[in-house]
Parts: structure tokens; sequence; C-alpha cells
């Protein structure tokens, strides 16, 4: 009798952990589908957080100088939504256009290329081995048909989709930016209250301190952007480089991601020139060679010395790790990230250490 009991005991206890088990594992799953449902409104709320961090330093120096954090918020939110539609207004049409311009282009391109120097060089080398003739004349009628061009964004239809996405998305992150700048003090009010009170100011400085790291981050990365897409749409013009808007609205957005954005940028943009032909490519890769030096050793220090104080080889690590994760998104928001956890080591782990 008791052996019988004890082994049903044992059957009802394993039913037991196995149902649980497979509680567990299918709540899992669910929150995990959950979080892939809405990745996207994760990411708006997350860049759009970003972003009301990068304009707090900026509201704040209002506030320095006695204008009410009201108008402060107003003033720069006007401002923030004044740049975000002038901008678009006056760089999205031309880049567009180019965009039109270089598909259209495309097989003048191709033949062209097919006629310079190293091309044909590499013919002679590999001659009866490698048709290289043929490659570029199948080439050029591949990109002669507009229907295989646009096949490979995924077709108008997904074209069009894509592009009605990313002007919905900017919508709602410039809304919730707003919202956030607003609501800043409120929500670190609420942040605060829920640690306890002898916690909350070492909390509060950390956190002050972290928000304003974030923010100086935002405000230089984007300077520098700025200045690299400016500078870059000034000499592709001079030099006669194809597209300079587009190829300078790509130097623009490689600059956001830190120290190896600049380098792809500056990679795309010389093999763009390179295609027209080599001076135009010599030319661009001297220029950017020289003008990352000048990042390196004269911009950057300048902006970020008081943004992020963060190791070379941490910045790099941080970058690829994020970008791996995040994409682009990823890269961008990894540096200030790895920022924030060395200013709580700093902060709270280091003294927490010491007094051991």
């Amino acid at each position: 009798m008791g052996t019988g009991q004890g082994r049903s005991l044992t059957l009802n206890s394993a039913f037991r952990v196995g149902f649980t088990g497979t509680l567990g594992v299918g709540l899992a799953i669910a929150v995990m589908m959950a979080l892939q449902s809405v990745a996207t409104v994760i990411i708006y709320i997350g860049l759009a957080l970003f972003l009301s961090l990068g304009l707090e330093p900026i509201v704040q120096w209002f506030v320095e100088r006695k204008v009410p954090r009201s108008m402060s918020v107003i003033l720069v939110v006007l401002a923030f939504i004044l740049i975000v539609v002038g901008a678009g207004l006056l760089v999205a049409p031309i880049v567009i256009s180019q965009i039109q311009t270089f598909i259209g282009d495309l097989p003048d391109i191709v033949a062209n290329l097919a006629a310079t120097g190293w091309v044909l060089e590499l013919e002679q080398q590999f001659t009866g081995a490698i048709d290289v003739d043929a490659i570029f004349a199948n080439l050029g009628d591949w990109v002669s048909d507009p229907k295989n061009v646009l096949s490979v964004g995924g077709g108008v239809v997904s074209i069009g989709a894509g592009i009605l996405s990313f002007i919905t998305g900017a919508i709602i992150v410039v809304i919730l930016t707003i919202y956030f700048a607003v609501t800043m003090p409120t929500i670190k009010s609420a942040m605060f209250s829920l640690v306890a009170a002898s916690s909350r100011p070492t909390v509060e400085s950390v956190t002050e301190e972290v928000t304003r790291s974030i923010g100086r981050y935002v405000l230089g990365q984007l300077s520098l952007g700025i200045v690299n897409g400016v500078c870059s749409a000034i000499f592709l013009t001079i030099i006669g480089a194809p597209l300079p808007a587009l190829l300078a609205f790509v130097a623009f957005l490689a600059s956001l991601i830190p120290l190896i954005g600049p380098i792809i940028g500056a990679t795309i943009i010389t093999a763009s020139c390179l295609m027209v032909s080599p001076g135009l490519g010599i030319a661009a890769g001297i220029y950017y060679l020289v003008y990352m030096q000048v990042e390196a050793y004269l911009l950057s220090p300048r902006i970020m010395r008081a943004a992020v104080d963060v190791p070379g080889a941490l910045v790099i690590i941080a970058a690829i790790a994020g970008g791996t994760l995040g994409g682009v998104l990823g890269a961008v928001v990894a540096v200030p990230v790895a920022a924030s956890a060395l200013i709580v080591i700093r902060k709270v782990v280091v003294p927490a250490q010491a007094k051991k």
C-alpha cells in the first residue's frame, strides 16, 4: 500500500512538473511572439525617447537663462518640427529626383564602365577564360529593363509601401518625441518615486548624468553628420560627382554611426565616383581620407568631449555589437548605452565595492 501511494505521488509530482514546465515554455513563446509583433512600436518609442533626450540639453539651456520650462519646450519643439519638415521638403525631392536619374542612367553607367581602361586591361588578362564583354553586355541588357531594376527593391508596390511606412514611422516618432520632451520631468519623477528613499539621491544623480550624456551625444553625433553632409555636398558638386545630393545624404546618414560610419560612407561614395571615372574616384578618396583625419583629430574631440567619455576600443566594440543586433539604429544607440553603463559602474558599482 505504501509503495503504491509512493508511486502515485511520484507520478503526480512528475505530472505537475511537466505541466508547469510546459505552461512556462508556452508563456515564454507567447511573450516572444508578442514582442516580435510590437517590435516596430518598441523601436519607435526607443528612437523617440533617444531624440527627446537629445533635445533636453537645449531645453535646459533655455531654462538656465530664466526662460520657463514650458516656454522652453515649446520653442525647442517648434524649432525641431521646422527643421525636420524643412529638411524633408528641401532634401527629399532632390534625393528622389537623383534616384530616378540614377536608375535612368544605369545603362549608360554600365556602358561607360565597360569602356574604362581597367576593364579593358582585365579583359586582356583573362582572355579566353572570362568573357568580360559578354558579362557587361548582359548587365547592360538587365539594367535597361525598368522591371528588373524595380524588382531589386521588391517591385513598385513594395517600394511604395516602404516609402509610406517610412513617412508614417517618421510622423509617429516626431509626435512621441514631442510628448517625451514635454513630459520628461514627469517621467523622471515617476521613475524616482519607485526607488527607495534611501537610494533616491544616488539614483537621481546617476539618472541626470546619464540623460545629460545621452543628450549631448545625440547633439554631437548629429552635428558631425550635418558637417559631413554639407561638406560632402559642396565638394561633390565642385568636382562634378554623380548625384551629389544623394551621396551627401549617404554621408550624413553614415556619420550618425560612430567611428566606422564615416569609413563606410566614404567607401560607398568613392566607389560611386570610381564607376564614373578613375579621376573622380581618386579625388573623392583623397578628400575623405583628409576629412576623416580632420574629423577624428579636430572636430570629434571638440564636439564630443563633453558628451561621452568612452574609450575608443569600447566605442568600436559597442558599434559593431549594436549594428549586429539592431542594424543601423542599434549601432547609433550602442555608444550612449555603453557610456550609460560606464557611468553606472563608476557612480554605483565602484563606490559600493570600495565600501566593502
